[in-house]
């Protein structure tokens, strides 16, 4: 069975095909931290699965808003253009938490949240928290994972693996 497994102490995202790992890579998670309340801006822990893949075929760099793609690529200029744009680039996969009371339904639901794994940047740093809850990673990486991992796949988030 395939999994991703998300230790927010190393910054890294690990591909998993049963106990063997596939691929590893480089995160950014929250700023703030980790946490599931709504409008917290941290990213919720435990397990979740992957309820949408979105952007199956867009060049890197596609950007979406409301996940949809906007048709614009980022470059220099768009970011020059919209500084304080939370760029949310390449591919989606929102995630949706699986433990009632703590990451599904009321205040704590992180598919209500919007928490994804997406691209950003290759100018933002990798393996330092600096999002706004989601899980940023380089376009590259986002691409092949996108790729790789089936929807509904389960995703574990935790503080050190």
């Amino acid at each position: 069975m395939m999994s991703i497994v998300i230790d927010i102490n190393q910054q890294t995202l690990t591909l998993r095909q049963n106990d063997t790992c596939l691929r590893q890579y480089t995160i950014s998670s929250a700023l703030k931290g980790v946490g599931e309340r709504s409008g917290s801006e941290q990213t919720p822990r435990g397990k979740h699965i992957i309820r949408a893949k979105i952007g199956a075929n867009m060049p890197l760099n596609s950007v979406f808003k409301a996940r949809r793609p906007t048709g614009e690529i980022y470059n220099a200029e768009l970011a020059e253009r919209y500084p304080n744009r939370d760029w949310i680039l390449t591919r989606i996969m929102w995630l949706s938490g699986c433990e009632v009371g703590k990451n599904r339904l009321g205040k704590c639901d992180t598919m209500r949240r919007y928490i994804y794994i997406h691209g950003t940047p290759d100018s933002e740093p990798m393996g330092i928290p600096l999002s706004h809850g989601c899980i940023r990673m380089r376009n590259d990486d986002i691409a092949e994972l996108f790729t790789l991992v089936p929807l509904f796949s389960p995703v574990l988030i935790l503080e050190s693996a």
